[in-house]
C-alpha cells in the first residue's frame, strides 16, 4: 500500500522541544506513524504530559528533561541513545529561544545567548546525531527555522533573524556534506504558529493579529497540528530524495507579495 511508505516502525525518533507546540505536535505524529520516540524538554511537567499522551493512545513514547543548550547534557543524552536504543533514525531540532531587541540596543550578551540558543546547540545536537547516522547509512534530520531566516520581520527580530538565517545555511551545508552517505537534512519555516508566547505578544499588541494575517493568504495564522504531515513525510521513506529543502509552512505568507490583494475581490 502506498501508505506503507510512511509508516515509521522501527524507526528511533528524537524531537526537542516536545512538551508543547509544534514539538509536541511533531512527536505525536511520529508516535502516530509507528517510531519510537524519545521526547525531550527542559519542562519536566509538559514533556511528561506529552510522552503520557502518546503512550496512551497506543505509541512507543519516552519523555525526558534535557537542556539542549549544555553540550555535556547531549553527551549524556546521546551516551542514553546509544544504550537505550542503539540507533537514531530522525531527530527534530524544535527547542531554541531567542531574545528580542532593538538593533541599537540589544546587548551582546543577548545576542551571544540567542545564537548560541539557535545555533551551537542544534549544530552540537545534529553533529551527534550525524555521526551515528552516517555509521547506519541512513537518517533524516529536521530544523525549525523561520521566514525570519529568508526575509526580515523587523519588530527587534535581528538576534532572532541572524540565528535562524544561520540554521537555514547549516541545512544546506550538511545536507550536501551528508547526502550521498544516506543522511538527509531539511528545515521548516513556519510563519506566525500559534503558542503561549505569540498570544501573549498579541495580547499586549491588539493590531498584531490583524498585520500577521494581511499577509497570510490562508486567512489564519498557524497552528502547531500543520507540522505533523510534513514531519513524518520527512522522517519517513516517502521522501528519499529530499535534503537540503528549505520548506515554507505559511498559509502563503511567503510567496504573497506586499502589496498584493487576497481573496476574492480584486481589480484590474
Amino acid at each position: 500500500m502506498a501508505t506503507d511508505m510512511f509508516n515509521l516502525t522501527g524507526r528511533v525518533a528524537v524531537v526537542t522541544g516536545a512538551a508543547s507546540g509544534m514539538g509536541r505536535a511533531m512527536s505525536l505524529a511520529l508516535c502516530e506513524a509507528g517510531a519510537q520516540v524519545l521526547m525531550l524538554d527542559i519542562n519536566a511537567e509538559g514533556v511528561a504530559r506529552t510522552a503520557a499522551e502518546a503512550v496512551a493512545a497506543g505509541g512507543q513514547a519516552v519523555g525526558a528533561v534535557c537542556d539542549m543548550t549544555n553540550c555535556a547534557a547531549v553527551d549524556q543524552l546521546f551516551e542514553r541513545i546509544d544504550r537505550d536504543y542503539g540507533r537514531i533514525d530522525f531527530l527534530g531540532n524544535i527547542a531554541g529561544e531567542a531574545v528580542r531587541g532593538r538593533p541599537e540596543e540589544i546587548s551582546l550578551a543577548d545576542v551571544q545567548s540567542t545564537i548560541h540558543n539557535l545555533v551551537i546547540s542544534r549544530f552540537y545536537c545534529t553533529q551527534q546525531a550525524g555521526r551515528r547516522m552516517l555509521k547506519q547509512g541512513r537518517g533524516s534530520i529536521v530544523s525549525i527555522g523561520s521566514l525570519a531566516s529568508i526575509t526580515a520581520m523587523g519588530r527587534g527580530h535581528i538576534a532572532y533573524s541572524m540565528g535562524m538565517g544561520a540554521v537555514v545555511q547549516m541545512t544546506r551545508e550538511l545536507s550536501t556534506e551528508w547526502a550521498a552517505r544516506g543522511v538527509r537534512v531539511n528545515a521548516i519555516l513556519p510563519a506566525q504558529v500559534v503558542n503561549p508566547g505569540l498570544e501573549k505578544r498579541m495580547a499586549e499588541d491588539p493590531t498584531l493579529k490583524d498585520r500577521f494575517l494581511s499577509g497570510i493568504p490562508a486567512g489564519r495564522l498557524g497552528r502547531p497540528d500543520d507540522i505533523r504531515g510534513l514531519a513524518v513525510f520527512l522522517a519517513s521513506d516517502a521522501s528519499p530524495w529530499i535534503t537540503g529543502a528549505i520548506i515554507p509552512m505559511d498559509g502563503g505568507n511567503l510567496a504573497c507579495n506586499a502589496g498584493a490583494t487576497m481573496g476574492e475581490h480584486w481589480v484590474l
